[in-house]
């Protein structure tokens, strides 16, 4: 069996990896709780860290290294994030 997929299959990785999913999400719903008003840039700068992280992730269990594309893509998303989270807001 491949090692990098191994993780999946092993029955208390898998609990481990969904357990620590579900209080990484209840964490960022109850801090994103705390910031009503700028909801919209707060999900902008968890899903700009998120593909960063992910990529990240998946490239370290890829045994022939990550692809160009995945480094432009986190680029784009970060370039995004920062417009939306940095960008002039209005008075209302």
């Amino acid at each position: 069996m491949d090692t990098a997929c191994h993780w999946s299959t092993s029955a208390p990785a898998a609990h481990h990896n969904l357990l620590s999913a579900a209080l990484s999400l209840a964490l960022f719903s109850w801090l994103r709780s705390m910031h009503p008003t700028a909801a919209g840039r707060v999900y902008a700068a968890y899903g700009g860290v998120y593909i960063g992280v992910a990529a990240l992730n998946f490239g370290s269990s890829m045994a022939l290294g990550q692809p160009v594309t995945d480094f432009i893509g986190v680029a784009v998303s970060l370039v995004g994030m920062g417009i939306i989270m940095f960008g002039p807001r209005s008075a209302a």
